[in-house]
């Protein structure tokens, strides 16, 4: 996979994420994961838990295509609560490394929305990833 990270030269650098980011190769699409196990079952109903685990859930799915964090281009965050998820930054930020690595070159995109079709969710995250 080629992947280029897209940064004006003239703007200030993005913090743990790409303002746009170019590929070629297998494109792999993941739907929106929430943070429920492989039961579809929550164990908490803290954002942080169930960020975490959702990144595990996207992990997974990418494993069936043989892909890893390394190849996500793309990742969209559907958020209930943005003052929830903006006052838990740093950990968020760490459950992201710990799951993902440290793969910041991905184009993100994060919005609260007023709900997700499962009532206990707390985020749902689509990924495009593209491999070799």
């Amino acid at each position: 996979m080629t992947k280029q990270v897209l940064q004006p030269a003239d703007w200030a650098a993005p913090k743990g994420y790409a303002n746009g980011v170019a590929a070629t190769g297998r494109t792999v699409f993941v739907a929106g994961q929430i943070g429920w196990n492989a039961a579809s079952q929550f164990e908490s109903d803290d954002l942080v838990d169930q960020v975490r685990q959702a990144l595990l859930n996207v992990r997974a799915v990418l494993a069936e295509a043989g892909a890893a964090p390394q190849h996500i281009c793309r990742m969209t965050w559907y958020l209930i609560d943005k003052r929830d998820y903006l006052a838990r930054a740093a950990d968020i930020g760490r459950a992201y490394r710990e799951v993902l690595g440290r793969e910041f070159g991905v184009a993100m995109t994060a919005v609260q929305v007023s709900g997700l079709i499962e009532d206990r969710a707390k985020v749902e995250i689509e990924v495009t990833a593209v491999l070799p």
